[in-house]
Formats: C-alpha cells, sequence, structure tokens
C-alpha cells in the first residue's frame, strides 16, 4: 500500500490503515518521544495523545513535506505541550548580555555507540535536553525553539550551549575513565 493510499484509507476511517500508519510510524516516533520526557511511561502516553492528534489532523496534511516529518513536528510539538503542562521551563533566565563561551575540545567517538550519547542527552537537566534534541536532532533555529517555548531566543542559543558543554564535560569524564 503506497503513502497516498494509506492516507486515503485513514481519511476514511478504516482501521486497518490507521493500525498500518501506527506501526510503520510508532518506533520511531516513540524514540522521539523519549528524547524529550524522562520516562518510557510519560513518551508512550506523549505518542498516544500525538497519534490522536494525528488521526484528527490528517486531513490537514497537504503532501508540501514527508508524511514522517510531518508526524515527527506533531511528535515534538506533543511533547513540548507535556513538558509546558509540568512547568519545566518555570525556571528558564535569559543571559542575553552574555555569552557562554566553551572551549574547543576535540572527541574520539570510535567507542561511544548511539546508545550511550541518547543516555547522556536523556540524563542532562531537562531544559538542556529538549532544546538541544529540538536545535541539534530536530533541526529547529533558536527563534523557533523561542517560539515554542516560550523563552526568548538567546535562552534557547545558552542553553543549547549549556547542554554540549554539558555533554562535552560528560565524554570528558568517560574518555579519562576509559584511559586508566
Amino acid at each position: 500500500m503506497d503513502e497516498q493510499t494509506l492516507i486515503n484509507d485513514c481519511l476514511k476511517g478504516k482501521p486497518v490503515a490507521q493500525q498500518k500508519l501506527f506501526e510503520l510510524f510508532a518506533p520511531k516516533m516513540l524514540g522521539v518521544c523519549m528524547r524529550y520526557m524522562k520516562s518510557q511511561e510519560e513518551a508512550e502516553d506523549v505518542l498516544q495523545e500525538g497519534f490522536i492528534k494525528v488521526f484528527n489532523k490528517l486531513e490537514a496534511f497537504e503532501n508540501a513535506g514527508s508524511l514522517e516529518g510531518w508526524v515527527r513536528r506533531i511528535m515534538v510539538n506533543t511533547a513540548l505541550d507535556q513538558l509546558r503542562k509540568n512547568a519545566k521551563f518555570a525556571n528558564s533566565y535569559d543571559i542575553s548580555e552574555q555569552e557562554y563561551k566553551l572551549e574547543n575540545v576535540d572527541f574520539t567517538f570510535e567507542n561511544l555507540v548511539a546508545e550511550d550519547l541518547m543516555k547522556l542527552v536523556n540524563e542532562m537537566p531537562e531544559g538542556y535536553k529538549v532544546v538541544f534534541n529540538m536545535f541539534a536532532i530536530e533541526g529547529y533555529g533558536h527563534k523557533e525553539i523561542g517560539d515554542l517555548l516560550n523563552i526568548s531566543e538567546n535562552t534557547s542559543k545558552s542553553q543549547y550551549s549549556r547542554a554540549r558543554a554539558y555533554l562535552r564535560e560528560q565524554l570528558e569524564k568517560l574518555n579519562s575513565e576509559g584511559t586508566r
């Protein structure tokens, strides 16, 4: 079944097509949700809520981009909505007068697998993690992140810089532990 037929059948309310669409995207989208939420259970809740939105808004999909990209954006926005409900960004602050500078340190990643890197990302403080995911992984710009999270563009930039510094520090620890 091609993508357009799948979409048309979902719009007609056919349960088999809806199940197929869910099965097609759920594994990847659960990974997206996991990058934003603290637990598997929270990520699964966001996934379910996100798919409800996907099915309710499917008629608005205009084939302007990929269906997967459209579904991903809904999942990210659903995760952000959940984070806003939990007031995770209540303590964010703007450091527009300062620039958080990082020293340029090279790391070797040969022994670091993606799973280990994602574990480090998930251990970040919540504000760092969300901005890092949105900027580095999802490809949002800092202005767009600021608008979506109701923070300034500079706060987004500082949270991203701090996230990178956090990762760098954690990688240095792993590197020094590995050389002992």
